[in-house]
């Protein structure tokens, strides 16, 4: 049995808009220090939360992206924040970048119910590629975020946060994604129907990892990698990289699954793995040996990959729940999961939920 860590939630930071509490809905996470930083894809903020003497996770906090960014629908659209990094003093977040398909809804006719099914819209706030100055205090250990700060390696130096150009509709990277032979034909399809749809981000240097949920081609999963620079004040672009194109493609045969996060450790890279559909299925965590090394694309065939733990998901009773989406590393052994729809076994009061502890090295 693995073990299991207490999340524990404000009440009056937990509701979105629509009155979705944070904890049904987290859907990355990552350690720095002793905060844990997590997301709900629901919104347009980020939670920290700072270990207890108990071991659990408390004294949550929470972070309007608005207030460091320009979001191009400000407070109106969830940013369905899919993956988090750190490096050099600065927090990278990434937003899905997909399209949604509406849900039937039971109550109407059946006519209308298959028109919403013809229905695809997109949040503008989900082409989001950014980055926020986050700096530790030195007395209490906090990480905290700013607009704009010294930075402590480099003085009269500022950092301030940036995000890649885009609008309401695309973005450089989406607009790349377009023209790309493998991933262009599924541009204009929804996340959940095999779409494009970017679950995870892993920063090492300048290098950033993208995971790709979608689209899984013949059974194989993609991990964009790209180096964004700064343009002016506020604004990103991506470097070229190759002589071709401003990113790489590294293709994974994870026989079936997508990427639902990405995390590094020395040269090595962690991968959480499930479904690209809307459906219950096997979750496992995968270990990508020396994937950081060399500067060129890379295939890796399904034997080349280190399967280390299978994740608990829904199914039969709790099918569409316990859907594992945030992987972040607690120790060289040990690595926390956080999920997205939890069952009612892992909801603790109103409040709280549970996240697990699994073993990943001997």
């Amino acid at each position: 049995m693995h073990n299991q860590i207490k999340l524990s939630f404000t009440p009056d930071l937990s509701l979105n808009a629509k009155g979705k509490h944070v904890r049904d809905g987290l859907s990355t996470a990552l350690l720095l220090g002793d905060n844990l930083w997590l997301s709900c894809d629901e919104r347009t903020t980020m939670e920290r939360l700072t270990r207890l003497p108990d071991g659990s996770f408390g004294k949550h906090r929470s972070f309007d992206i608005h207030d460091y960014l320009d979001l191009p629908a400000k407070d109106f659209s969830e940013i369905d924040i899919e993956g988090m990094g750190m490096a050099d003093h600065y927090l990278w977040l990434i937003g899905s970048h997909s399209l949604k398909r509406k849900k039937p809804k039971r109550p109407d006719s059946i006519k209308k119910q298959i028109a919403r099914l013809s229905k695809i819209k997109s949040d503008p706030n989900r082409y989001l590629l950014a980055r926020i100055p986050i700096l530790q205090d030195p007395e209490t250990g906090e990480y905290t975020l700013y607009k704009e700060a010294e930075d402590p390696d480099h003085r009269g130096k500022m950092l301030h946060a940036a995000q890649l150009k885009g609008n309401k509709t695309s973005n450089m990277l989406t607009e790349l994604m377009e023209q790309d032979e493998h991933i262009a034909p599924f541009m204009n399809i929804p996340g959940k129907d095999n779409g494009f749809d970017i679950e995870g981000l892993a920063v090492h240097g300048h290098r950033i990892f993208i995971g790709l949920r979608g689209p899984v081609l013949r059974g194989w999963a993609m991990v964009l990698e790209v180096e964004p620079e700064e343009e002016e004040a506020g604004t990103l672009r991506l470097k070229r990289i190759t002589k071709q194109k401003p990113y790489r493609k590294h293709f994974l045969n994870l026989r079936g699954k997508g990427i639902r996060e990405l995390r590094i450790a020395g040269d090595d890279m962690y991968l959480l793995a499930g479904p690209t559909m809307d459906l219950d299925g096997v979750i496992a965590i995968y270990r990508w040996r020396n994937a950081v090394n060399g500067n060129t694309e890379q295939v890796i065939h399904n034997n080349e990959l280190e399967r280390l733990s299978e994740v608990p998901h829904g199914s039969g009773e709790n099918s569409g729940k316990d859907k594992a989406e945030g992987l972040t590393l607690l120790d060289e052994k040990h690595v926390l999961v956080v999920f997205d729809s939890p069952t009612a076994e892992r909801t603790v009061g109103e409040n709280d939920v549970l996240a697990d502890v699994l073993q990943i090295g001997e």
